[in-house]
């Protein structure tokens, strides 16, 4: 019977963003945030942040053995975010550069459920092959590739290489197919490049994971069920597609699964969701039910939502 005690044979490996993020709590979505003036917050929290820092911090919450490899800036941010994550017993291997400082975001979530972020990100920006340890992946049984655009390096052939070393190490593997900032700023042809470039990649990829805009925005297409058609297309074993409101799906073999949200009572916590739904998705990769394990991992989004668990920490 699935339960909680399989997070804790999980072994994760993740390589992504880590940066500091400012969270405001939900706001009021209205025209007056573009004019002169201030907005009151509930709250407004400083944690760690990156979509890969934030997965690697939840799923060694969830009691799974895990290994972060990014970069940081040699500073007194990058060295409060580094003892955040041990102090969450997180496994590092972070690469420092004296030329780069750690980078910031500002995460503001909206009460209709929409979010903008506002990031300097330059440490990561520079994140390349050669930063990253690629022997500390071993023992793994899944590594996960968070935030895919950031750097152009890994974009063009970083990434190939690294999901060569983990499936020539026997591990499975993930990409999350997030919001690329470059989407809607950049030219046609770059936008193309940059698209092209990913899928690429996606034959060496087991799981990809994004939200429903996200996944038809990158297949260019309207409907959901067409943009998951073309990622099994490119190469891609099953995807892991986060919902909102309406719950989560897991996608392989033609066929959609899809199980609703759980039902939350208030809303605390916005920022890191997504991340935390993945997370549990790849912790529970061996077990054969999708309806099951999408059903727990909705549970504990529900809990986090409601402030119930504690995945991300906060900076001292």
């Amino acid at each position: 019977m699935l339960s909680e005690k399989l997070f804790e044979a999980g072994r994760l490996c993740v390589v992504g963003n880590i940066n500091r993020d400012f969270k405001t709590a939900p706001l009021a979505a209205s025209e007056r945030l573009f004019h002169d003036g201030e907005t009151p917050a509930d709250s407004i929290s400083e944690t760690i942040g990156g979509g890969g820092a934030n997965s690697a911090c939840a799923a060694a919450a969830l009691g799974a053995k895990v290994m972060f490899l990014g970069k940081i800036g040699d500073d007194d941010l990058g060295n409060r975010l580094e003892r955040a994550l041990h102090r969450h017993r997180v496994d590092t291997r972070l690469s420092r550069a004296s030329s780069v400082c750690t980078g910031n975001s500002i995460a503001l979530t909206y009460t209709n459920g929409q979010r903008h972020f506002i990031s300097c990100q330059p440490n990561n920006e520079s994140l390349a092959l050669e930063d990253l340890d690629l022997n500390a992946m071993q023992g793994a049984k899944h590594v996960f590739r968070a935030d895919i655009w950031f750097s152009n390096a890994m974009l063009h052939g970083g990434n190939a290489k690294l999901f060569r070393a983990a499936r020539d190490m026997g591990m499975r593997t993930s990409i999350d197919l997030n919001w690329d900032p470059r989407w809607g700023i950049a030219s046609i042809d770059e936008v193309s490049a940059r698209k092209q470039a990913i899928v690429k990649v996606l034959s060496l990829v087991h799981m990809a994971h994004g939200n429903v805009r996200e996944l038809n925005e990158f297949a260019n297409s309207r409907r959901l069920e067409n943009s998951l058609e073309r990622l099994e297309e490119w190469g891609v074993e099953a995807v892991v597609v986060h919902m909102g409101a309406d719950g989560a799906g897991y996608y392989h073999r033609g066929k959609l699964i899809v199980e609703p949200a759980a039902k939350v009572e208030r809303h605390l916590n916005a920022t890191g969701t997504g991340d935390l739904l993945s997370v549990c998705m790849m912790l529970l990769d061996e077990y054969p039910d999708a309806q099951e394990k999408l059903r727990l991992a909705n549970k504990i989004v529900g809990e986090f939502i409601e402030g119930k668990r504690v995945l991300i920490p906060t900076l001292t």
